[in-house]
């Protein structure tokens, strides 16, 4: 797994709980938080590092290094801060922005703020935030079972590993999760059949995986992985 640098504005239950599991995954993040008493709690659960101050600030940014960080997430308690971090992160040079918004109604002043993902709150999900870090180019198409499952959609780099191969002898490795399974492929001639075993990848191929969430993220790694 490549390693990201990563900023975490606002440790509340679901910033902690990203940045567990992002320091788990070996990313390095810097947690910033306006509570002293939460930086330090962060940073002896997860040894990561963390900012004492208002990710609205842009010296606070600066400071846990927004003008070199590849993602930066916003969780803050309130949309007003969160677009606020959003803009000043981007003004930084942050490219990747992830926030979390709580009114439907400022969806519009997130995309002008540079947001390149909004996650709803009220679909908000540890596992989609993940991936959103981790595999930029999965998309989540449709939720089912109530969230037991979802179906994704990837698009495979010309230059990835899988191009030329059967999907027989892709899932047939031993770190495909086997929970996973091939069930479209939208070819870039514009035609969408349902794959069969002895089907063979082609670049620039979209495939849509039904998977776990918590299995999407190796899936995606090992299909979209460059020679």
């Amino acid at each position: 797994m490549v390693n990201i640098f990563i900023i975490v504005a606002g440790a509340g239950l679901i910033g902690t709980q990203i940045t567990r599991t992002l320091t788990t995954n070996n990313h390095d993040v810097v947690v910033i938080d306006i509570d002293q008493g939460v930086c330090e709690a962060v940073y002896a659960e997860t040894g990561a590092m963390t900012v004492n101050g208002n990710a609205t600030n842009i010296h606070v940014l600066k400071e846990a290094g927004a003008a070199k960080a590849e993602v930066v997430i916003c969780l803050m308690g309130s949309d007003a801060d969160n677009i606020a971090c959003s803009l000043l992160s981007k003004s930084l040079g942050s490219s990747r922005i992830i926030a979390r918004m709580r009114d439907p109604h400022y969806e519009h002043a997130y995309q002008e703020a540079g947001v390149t993902t909004i996650i709803n709150v009220a679909d908000l999900l540890l596992t989609r935030i993940i991936t959103e870090v981790e595999q930029p180019k999965v998309r989540k198409i449709m939720t089912l079972s109530e969230g037991k499952a979802e179906i994704y959609a990837v698009v495979i780099p010309a230059t990835s590993r899988i191009v030329g191969k059967k999907i027989m002898e892709i899932t047939s490795d031993p770190d495909f999760p086997k929970e996973v399974v091939f069930m479209g492929i939208f070819g870039k001639d514009g035609n969408f059949l349902i794959p069969r075993g002895h089907y063979i990848i082609q670049g620039d191929d979209t495939v849509f995986l039904v998977s776990k969430p918590e299995h999407i993220t190796q899936a995606a790694e090992i299909i979209t992985k460059v020679k």
